[in-house]
């Protein structure tokens, strides 16, 4: 396959092949190419100028492979290190060139789900701590309130393959409890990490009836859609043979094994040094 002008989907492991999933569901004519930066994650934990640094170096990759679109399927990237890139480094670098995150997607249509105007916010240590979701939000629905908790043991419980398991339970509690103990007003909640979808099922069963649980990949899908509808000048740069290569900073074969609980299929990856 030629690397020219795939569509670029980047995240610190294996949650983003959700957000990939449902983009590719619904853009099944591009390609793409898929990087986890597996070695180094997870980047929920991890300082600003660290996801910054880690971030960029993987965008810069796919830049160099040819793709013009990098999509960062990833909330800590997104929060700790998406505008930067996008007001600082794409000049030095190629201003014909786009990175888009998740956060904006999904944020833009949260009020619009929400009937009591209480939105909570399940994340990652680095996304609840970055305030990008408060912000981004307060930006369309300013009459919100957001409330957020970090669930830093599911990121760790999803890789492990643990999140099916009766241990999983106790910490999905826990946080959806501590959650929901900020405001009983809450009917939507968001799970800001491509990972979280997998526990959609545990999550469900400790959430209340009559609250929202929204996952990223569809919004993140269809925002890409009418993101490529409005920018024909970027479209024009995709190539279009439904081809997809995996790449992962460690190894090839346990990323293998790990994928397909994500992704919905069987992947096949290359180990890439950076």
């Amino acid at each position: 396959m030629s690397k020219q002008g795939a569509i670029g989907v980047f995240d610190s492991g294996y949650g983003g092949l959700t957000v990939l999933k449902e983009i590719v569901e619904s853009l099944p004519q591009y390609d793409y190419l898929y990087l986890g930066d597996n070695a180094r994650a997870p980047y929920g934990t991890r300082s600003f100028t660290t996801v910054y640094e880690y971030t960029l170096q993987c965008v810069k990759w796919f830049f160099q492979q040819g793709c013009p679109l990098v999509i960062l399927a990833c909330n800590t990237a997104s929060a700790k290190a998406l505008r930067t890139i996008q007001q600082n480094d794409l000049v030095k670098i190629d201003s014909s060139k786009r990175v888009l995150g998740v956060i904006r997607p999904t944020t833009e249509i949260a009020g619009s789900i929400s009937k009591t105007n209480h939105i909570g916010i399940l994340g990652t240590n680095g996304t609840v701590q970055s305030n990008s979701y408060p912000m981004e939000i307060s930006k369309f629905y300013p009459s919100a309130k957001v409330y957020q908790e970090a669930c830093p043991m599911w990121v760790p419980l999803i890789e492990n393959n643990e999140y099916n398991l009766p241990g999983a339970d106790y910490f999905v509690k826990k946080h959806i409890d501590h959650l929901l103990a900020q405001s009983n007003e809450i009917d939507t909640i968001l799970l800001a990490c491509t990972h979280y979808p997998l526990l959609m099922d545990k999550i469900k069963e400790h959430v209340p009836p009559g609250i929202n649980v929204v996952s990223q990949g569809e919004i993140v899908a269809k925002s890409l859609v009418e993101y490529l509808q409005r920018h024909p000048e970027i479209d024009q740069k995709l190539s279009k043979n439904a081809q997809i290569s995996f790449f992962t900073t460690d190894s090839a074969e346990d990323f293998d094994s790990h994928a397909s609980a994500f992704y919905g299929k069987s992947v096949k990856s290359t180990h890439l040094a950076l």
